[in-house]
């Protein structure tokens, strides 16, 4: 890490967190974060879903919930970029405060609640942007919607000439009983929806909770399959609050960072081992050691965003470099590193 980088941090951490993320994402948006571009080569090269990443290490949606900073994003060393959730119409999201700073931990704790400015605003956003990598959309549900199921179609069906991919967020924990919608018989009517709006044929992923157990898992699992989604995303943020010391750890909402990479890393060796699709590891990615361990459990890609919180924007460039000289270290290239120790997470 910069210099720069490490008294920007420091000064970030003495605002509030939603606050600074707003500066952060200002200071992006302003040219003032590191653009590397796209960090590739040989070893890191991965097709996801018949896209092609320079690299595995992506940005998970919830950075730039609005893609008010996709062009400056895409040259900051990810290889794909996730933004959004959006929903058909703008909405607030939760009261204030809603975003936690664990330091302790190294986490955050969010209660958002799918605040951004509706579909309409983001797709021309993404219709301007220029971008050096692949870009999705994460799709949501309005708070007051009767039905939410459409609204998932209605979101990609107005974003999709805009988009890469786009991923179905049902496993939020901050809408009420959106994670309900994970159940086999509402996931396969929801799932068979936005198919059917998938008129340009992206990819589609599914991003589904960390807290499900293993029946659950194997019903989300062939629900997928059955529905032609391209691959799913494990996971979510937790509701879980094991080990925590931070004075924040009992707040309400989804918990993110470090105390969730054990525990999302383990629902995605099982994921693995119920289905061929292909997974993109999220929770508690900081390094190039976690992102290559979540390759061998399971991953084809992965996605990070609270460790940016604690190690900067350049992290996404320094993590990619880190795994490309790990998978250089066991004569490997990303793609054939993919689940070589599910089995030893499948046993812890």
């Amino acid at each position: 890490m910069t210099l720069a980088e490490r008294l920007g941090l420091l000064a970030l951490h003495r605002v509030d967190p939603e606050r600074a993320h707003a500066l952060a994402l200002g200071a992006v948006r302003a040219g003032l974060s590191p653009a590397p571009g796209p960090v590739t080569g040989p070893r890191l090269g991965v097709r996801l879903a018949g896209l092609d990443l320079p690299n595995p290490v992506g940005l998970a949606a919830g950075f730039d919930k609005n893609a008010e900073a996709v062009a400056r994003l895409s040259r900051a060393g990810f290889g794909f970029l996730e933004v959004g959730a959006a929903t058909p119409r703008p909405q607030p999201g939760n009261p204030r405060p809603r975003l936690f700073r664990l330091a302790e931990d190294r986490a955050a704790i969010n209660r958002f609640g799918f605040n951004n400015d509706g579909v309409a605003a983001i797709a021309d956003r993404l219709d301007r942007a220029p971008r050096a990598v692949p870009v999705g959309l994460n799709l949501g549900a309005n708070k007051d919607s009767a039905d939410r199921a459409a609204d998932f179609a209605a979101v990609l069906r107005r974003a999709a000439p805009h988009v890469d991919f786009a991923t179905v967020n049902v496993s939020s924990p901050n809408t009420e009983r959106l994670r309900d919608l994970q159940g086999a018989a509402a996931l396969e009517g929801l799932l068979a929806g936005v198919m059917a709006a998938n008129e340009r044929a992206l990819p589609v992923f599914l991003k589904i909770a960390p807290d499900l157990d293993d029946p659950a898992l194997e019903a989300v699992a062939r629900v997928a399959e059955g529905a032609g989604v391209a691959g799913i995303v494990a996971t979510n943020t937790t509701l879980a609050r094991d080990g925590l010391r931070s004075r924040h750890g009992a707040e309400a909402g989804g918990l993110s960072g470090a105390p969730l990479f054990d525990r999302s890393t383990r629902v995605l060796a099982r994921l693995s081992s119920l289905t061929a699709l292909p997974l993109i590891g999220v929770g508690g990615v900081s390094s190039g050691a976690e992102a290559y361990a979540k390759i061998r459990a399971g991953a084809s890609a992965v996605q990070l965003y609270t460790a940016l919180v604690y190690g900067g924007l350049g992290l996404a460039a320094r993590i990619a470099a880190d795994l490309d000289a790990r998978l250089a270290a066991d004569g490997l290239t990303a793609a054939q590193a993919v689940g070589r120790d599910r089995a030893s997470w499948l046993a812890r």
